[in-house]
């Protein structure tokens, strides 16, 4: 049975959109994205949701706190899970945060050392990236995520470049879903299946390759 494992933030968590401080919702099970394209693979291919809101690529966060810090708490999670068949890597949308002033092509290098990570802890075969959905400047979420909307230009095309360059599947999630317009962020029900669908797709075709 292969195993998929799915690293991510809060949009893997499956965050619902923040409409007040402190409240942090989560769409049901069997409506997030992961769960959605496990059932469209099948009782034969194991899929694992490993989202944790606010998850950076490879920075702690000064103030959130809380393990945030993606690359840090890698081999810990590899190794719960191992064998691992594929690693699905979609993280950076925190990155974007003004406290950690970093541009797009930093991202994308931070998302690099993260893949390279994985395959050096000896347990994963192969490793996708998603390129996050492009976040708007919104609601409640206006300010933490103030100026992303520029440092994020070019995003996808850095990690794009980064999944050529060491061998890595790629998708562009923002090609088939946007963030909410409540916090510019998270994902709606809708999205979720949308996107669910067409990693089933992706995933389905890169365990065959």
């Amino acid at each position: 049975m292969p195993v998929v494992l799915c690293y991510g933030d809060s949009n893997t968590h499956g965050s619902v959109p923040l409409t007040q401080p402190g409240r942090f919702d989560r769409h049901p099970r069997g409506a997030r994205w992961p769960d959605v394209m496990a059932e469209a693979l099948g009782p034969e291919t194991q899929v694992i949701a490993e989202g944790l809101p606010g998850r950076t690529t490879v920075h702690d966060d000064p103030v959130e706190g809380g393990c945030r810090n993606g690359i840090a708490v890698l081999p810990a999670v590899l190794h719960s899970h191992r064998p691992i068949d594929l690693l699905v890597v979609m993280l950076g949308t925190n990155d974007l945060k003004p406290r950690f002033s970093v541009t797009a092509h930093d991202i994308a290098r931070s998302v690099e050392r993260i893949c390279l990570a994985a395959r050096a802890e000896g347990v994963v075969a192969d490793v996708m990236i998603l390129a996050p959905v492009p976040v708007t400047e919104a609601g409640i979420l206006a300010d933490v995520f103030a100026g992303a909307s520029l440092r994020q230009t070019g995003l996808a095309q850095n990690l794009c470049a980064t999944a050529d360059r060491i061998g890595a599947g790629f998708v562009d999630a923002g090609m088939h879903v946007t963030v909410s317009p409540v916090d510019g962020v998270h994902w709606t029900p809708e999205a979720h299946r949308r996107f669910g669908k067409v990693m089933a797709k992706a995933v389905a075709a890169r365990l065959l390759s």
